[in-house]
């Protein structure tokens, strides 16, 4: 009889994409630090902040700086789905993108959160992760920094990998630690949600950025919305299973001063 609760929970977490681009993710029952244990930051330390038009993410840092922290884990800042992860090279190096739904005044509401220069990947895009679930280590984007963290998060589901293509100011992002002050327990964490994914524009590199903006059409954040109806979910799921993402575009460079050259 347990095996097939098991086989029924593992169904659950496996259902593949449909035809209107979602996937089903657990809701997060709250948001947390992607370092230190538990998400509390602790041993770490900012050693970088977010600049609206500037630095757009975090840079965190083990308190013994250098490469001290090289290795180190990097977590799920929350249930999620994997929609990137992949050495996107230059400036940033190895990055995972999580997509996340979480409840804000009794609506769905969707957020992207960026973790960068890192040395390993372990995670696979489409799967599932759980808040705290490690999906990567610290790295150093192959030796062009000290080994820290890139930490991003985004407002605006469609820029994937092509910042240049929008505003860099709070239209589009988090400040990630003031995000994470205000949303460390949610309610709904125990239900599912129907999440957007496939989402990102169209972007070939630097060449193709024209072609780029003119898809973002300067677009707004997209709006909080419900979808389909919350309903439970049979376990917290796991990070065997795969949803099906489509390649939007070939993932090239998006060259940014704030990504390279910094040394700490």
């Amino acid at each position: 009889m347990r095996w097939l609760i098991f086989l029924a929970a593992f169904v659950a977490s496996t259902v593949f994409l449909v035809a209107e681009d979602t996937a089903p993710v657990r809701l997060a029952d709250g948001f947390q630090l992607p370092v230190g244990n538990n998400g509390d930051g602790k041993g770490y330390y900012k050693a970088r902040g977010m600049t609206p038009n500037g630095h757009l993410g975090e840079d965190w840092d083990g308190l013994g700086g250098g490469d001290t922290d090289l290795g180190d884990p990097v977590t799920a800042i929350a249930h999620g789905i994997v929609l990137f992860a992949r050495d996107f090279h230059l400036g940033w190096g190895n990055v995972i993108i999580l997509r996340h739904a979480y409840l804000e005044a009794g609506q769905v509401t969707f957020v992207d959160s960026l973790y960068g220069h890192l040395n390993e990947i372990l995670v696979h895009e489409g799967d599932q992760v759980t808040r705290g679930q490690k999906i990567g280590t610290i790295g150093n984007n192959h030796g062009m920094y000290s080994a820290h963290l890139h930490f991003e998060m985004r407002r605006n589901l469609r820029i994937g990998m092509a910042r240049s293509a929008f505003a860099r100011d709070y239209t589009n992002y988090w400040n990630p630690s003031s995000f994470v002050a205000m949303h460390l327990k949610l309610d709904g964490g125990n239900r599912i949600a129907s999440v957007p994914i496939n989402t990102f524009v169209k972007y070939t590199g630097p060449a193709d950025l024209e072609s780029a903006i003119a898809e973002a059409g300067g677009a707004p954040p997209p709006p909080s919305s419900p979808l389909t109806p919350l309903s439970p979910t049979a376990s917290s799921s796991s990070s065997s299973s795969q949803t099906k993402l489509k390649p939007h575009g070939l993932f090239k460079v998006d060259p940014f001063a704030d990504m390279r050259g910094l040394r700490y």
